[in-house]
Order: C-alpha cells, then structure tokens, then sequence
C-alpha cells in the first residue's frame, strides 16, 4: 500500500525567477502603493514564498511626481534626516520634498517597508523610481503591474 508523499517547495536563488515590472504612479496614494511595491519586491505574491530567499521582482516606477498624499500630509507631512554633526537635523515638507526630489518620497516609504537586514538592502537595490514617464530599462520588457 503506498502513500502519497506531499512535500513543500521552498525557493533558493538558483531556482528563483525574478521579472519585471514598471507601475505607473499617477494619481496614486504614496502609502498605499508603497505597501503593495514592498510586498512584489519581497516576493510575497509568489507560490513559492520563502523569507530567508530574495524571491521578490524588479519594479520601476514611473511619474513619481504625479503620487498623491491624503488628508493634510502634503501641507504637515515632515521628512527629517540627521548629517551627523551638531545641529544638523534637517527637515523638509513632504510638498517640498516632492517638488525637489520626487524619487526620495517614494524610495524612503519603501525602504521602511522592507526588512533591516542585508536582505532588505538586496531587494531595495531592485526597485528604480523615475520622476518623468521616460526609463532606460526597455531592454527588459517589463509588464505593466495594475494596483
């Protein structure tokens, strides 16, 4: 009498896939879209999810400078850094920040999302955010991703 034996795939980097992607960022809230890029670029919408593999896919993000915040953030919103020396904390509007670096919103609210480990710093390197809607990764042909 035999029995059927199921057992779980798990996903090394020799058998993982990664594509591409290119999201279209007009009229997009900035949380939300980020939530849903940081899950891609982890991979877990993949079968074959494993935690401790860079499973994830490449994204680019196109017209950045077209994402939308809502309530009041854009007029409160505050993005503090810290240079390092005495009385150099910097701080600047999230409605300054978009206007002078558009990518910088996006790239940061992503980065809080992902893992803080060198994992994470590996899956943040496959993510390409573009203010215009121009892009120098035709060559890959990626798909468009609908959120």
């Amino acid at each position: 009498m035999s029995k059927q034996h199921f057992t779980t795939k798990h996903a090394n980097a020799a058998t993982v896939q990664h594509n591409w992607y290119v999201v279209d960022g007009t009229n997009q809230t900035v949380g939300r879209m980020c939530a849903k890029i940081a899950a891609v670029l982890r991979g877990k919408n993949k079968a074959y999810f494993t935690p401790h593999v860079d499973c994830g896919d490449f994204i680019v993000l196109i017209n950045a400078d077209k994402v939308k915040f809502t309530g009041n953030k854009l007029e409160e919103k505050e993005y503090i850094h810290y240079t390092g020396y005495p009385g150099g904390q910097k701080s600047e509007l999230a409605k300054d920040l978009l206007k002078r670096r558009p990518e910088a919103v996006i790239e940061t609210a992503v980065k809080g999302m992902l893992p803080k480990n060198r994992l994470g710093r590996k899956m943040f390197k496959k993510l390409f955010v573009y203010a215009g809607a121009a892009h120098p990764h035709g060559a890959q042909q990626p798909k468009a991703l609908q959120f």
